[in-house]
């Protein structure tokens, strides 16, 4: 099914900080409250359709700064050559403008396994975290356990005077990957068959929103997303139905 457009209703909540009057969070419930979940490997088309097994791996993940860079080296250095398929490649880069980044290699991340690897197909920073008892969060970069959360920050200045720093916290659509995200073959956040979770997303992404939010705001936003379901303005890509999956028959 075709995706949803890009813009379309959604219901918004500001919520004051409260550890610091001059911050404050604006976050989307319609998104934060819908069914998304990620189907890497269960039926995830990826961003590239030439390559599907690859999900959003297929460009390498851009380093939030020294520190994102720094800690994802530590859990690196504990991969062996059973975890991680390009264990004896290089593993970053360092685009045009200074930005430093994963390396692609062979068309995609360089922590992808690729189908078919003893070790298992996906991310080998996530599949470590799995496997040690920690969350994807410790282990990966950034903008990998981010995803589909999308924060960005806003310098206010109030009719008073006052300065205002708001936290903005949404959807990461297509435009979140800038003028390229639509060029994408596909995308799961708007796509039906990604909003198939039996609960919603500020659920499912806890452990993440307390890390992006710290814990009074995080708590702050769970007793809003409660207050909102079931209310309207929901998802359009969570509110369609999605399609059947028929499995093939025994001489298919």
């Amino acid at each position: 099914m075709p995706e949803v457009p890009l813009d379309f209703p959604r219901l918004w909540v500001e919520l004051p900080d409260p550890g610091d009057p001059g911050h404050l969070l604006r976050a989307d419930l319609t998104w934060l409250t819908s069914s998304w979940a990620c189907i890497f490997g269960r039926g995830c088309r990826g961003i590239d359709a030439a390559r599907p097994d690859d999900g959003c791996c297929t460009l390498g993940a851009h380093f939030s700064g020294p520190d994102d860079e720094r800690r994802v080296r530590g859990f690196v250095g504990q991969l062996t050559d059973a975890d991680w398929q390009l264990r004896r490649r290089s593993w970053t880069a360092t685009e045009d403008d200074g930005a430093r980044t994963t390396r692609v290699v062979d068309g995609a991340c360089v922590f992808l396994n690729r189908p078919g690897f003893p070790g298992g197909q996906g991310c080998a920073l996530h599949a470590m975290a799995l496997r040690t008892g920690r969350h994807p969060l410790e282990t990966k970069p950034d903008v990998c356990w981010q995803l589909p959360l999308r924060r960005t920050y806003e310098q206010v200045t109030r009719p008073d005077g006052s300065e205002l720093l708001v936290t903005v916290l949404g959807e990461y659509d297509r435009r979140g990957w800038g003028p390229g995200g639509h060029d994408l073959d596909w995308w799961c956040t708007g796509s039906t068959e990604a909003h198939g979770a039996a609960q919603p997303l500020y659920l499912t992404y806890a452990a993440e929103l307390l890390e992006l939010l710290g814990p009074g705001l995080a708590a702050a936003l769970d007793e809003a997303c409660r207050a909102r379901v079931p209310r309207t303005l929901g998802h359009p890509a969570s509110a369609r139905p999605r399609p059947r999956r028929v499995a093939p028959s025994p001489a298919g």
